[in-house]
């Protein structure tokens, strides 16, 4: 079977070393180049023909998300894996709408990055990331159910469900979306549940994923 090959787009060199000895070491993968600015990405992944791009999202060049954009544009197109320092959603949410198929923290364990290249090669989605006060951990999702569990079609939300859902997608914790909307932590908590029953999604990351999906945000 053929390796997975990926471009490691970073501006430090100390980590592309790393990063490279870690991939290469893989029976299925292979690094095919390195790159330490936004243009040279798009250019490179093009030459190498890479399956995958692991993007950090402060380099020199355009916008990470210009970056992200052009990339998805290819043809054909690599798959973006956003390798960073930031856990805050709303970075996570931005690369995602760009385009990204994966963000994980380089805090992360090395396992980790290697389930996450994995996984958006074959097509899925990978999510890491872990709030304050918050005890998920980075959840794999490999696509957004679009029926419900019975396989019919999804049931709507209402009023109130849209919003916990809205709140709980930007990275709210429970108890601050309770705050928000003036509610008790239990009634969030049944709504959550709600949401989870409705639309089959049981994981924050997965809530996310969906409300990016519908416009939600």
């Amino acid at each position: 079977m053929p390796s997975i090959r990926i471009l490691i787009a970073d501006d430090h060199a100390i980590l592309r070393t790393g990063l490279r000895m870690l991939i290469d070491a893989q029976s299925d993968m292979s690094v095919v180049g390195e790159v330490a600015d936004g243009t040279e990405t798009v250019s490179r992944a093009g030459e190498v023909q890479a399956d995958v791009v692991l993007l950090d999202l402060t380099m020199p060049g355009p916008p990470a998300t210009v970056t992200i954009e052009r990339l998805v544009r290819l043809d054909p197109s690599p798959r973006v894996l956003v390798l960073t320092m930031h856990d805050d959603p709303v970075y996570l949410r931005t690369a995602l709408q760009a385009g990204a198929s994966g963000y994980i923290v380089k805090k992360a364990a090395d396992v980790e990055l290697l389930s996450a290249i994995r996984v958006v090669h074959r097509g899925g989605t990978f999510v890491n990331l872990t709030r304050p006060g918050e005890t998920e951990p980075g959840q794999t999702i490999r696509q957004v159910p679009r029926a419900s569990p019975a396989g019919g079609q999804p049931k709507p939300l209402s009023r109130r469900e849209l919003e916990v859902l809205r709140l709980l997608a930007q990275g709210h914790t429970n108890q601050e979306a309770a705050d928000r909307l003036a509610v008790s932590i239990k009634t969030i908590e049944t709504h959550r549940k709600r949401l989870s029953d409705k639309l089959g999604l049981k994981s924050r990351a997965e809530l996310f994923r969906f409300a990016v999906e519908a416009r939600l945000l």
